[in-house]
């Protein structure tokens, strides 16, 4: 039996990680989207140090549409993915709304275009 194929955004980050950690140790195959604006690749280490296994990791920026398109298509057998790749510094998006529009909004928008071109259904968004 093939292994679901679970995509984390912001998979490198302290929450994603962690989940990465946990889906890979229950059998599911893990790729990871992050921009590495709020993490480190170095991180990839950490997670093969405990599970055994580097998961697949794409670094670039989930509002550029034509990247997660080019995603998308490369990786259409996805079963799901959990969304974390979002800003959330309450101070800071005051100061930088656009910013957080851009990264928080539209990225979500290029995902969920992503999802119904290649018939993804299931989406855990935090």
């Amino acid at each position: 039996m093939k292994k679901q194929k679970i995509l984390v955004t912001g998979g490198v980050g302290y929450i994603g990680s962690h989940t990465v950690v946990e889906l890979q140790q229950n059998g599911y195959e893990v790729v990871i989207v992050d921009n590495l604006s709020n993490s480190q690749v170095n991180v990839l280490d950490k997670i093969m140090a405990i599970t055994g296994i580097k998961p697949e990791f794409e670094q670039f920026d989930l509002a550029d549409e034509a990247l997660t398109s080019d995603f998308f298509k490369r990786h259409a057998d996805l079963n799901g993915i959990i969304h974390f790749a979002a800003y959330k510094a309450v101070g800071e998006s005051m100061e930088k709304p656009i910013e957080y529009y851009r990264n928080n909004v539209k990225s979500l928008i290029n995902m969920v275009d992503g999802m119904k071109t290649h018939g993804i259904a299931n989406l855990v968004f935090s």
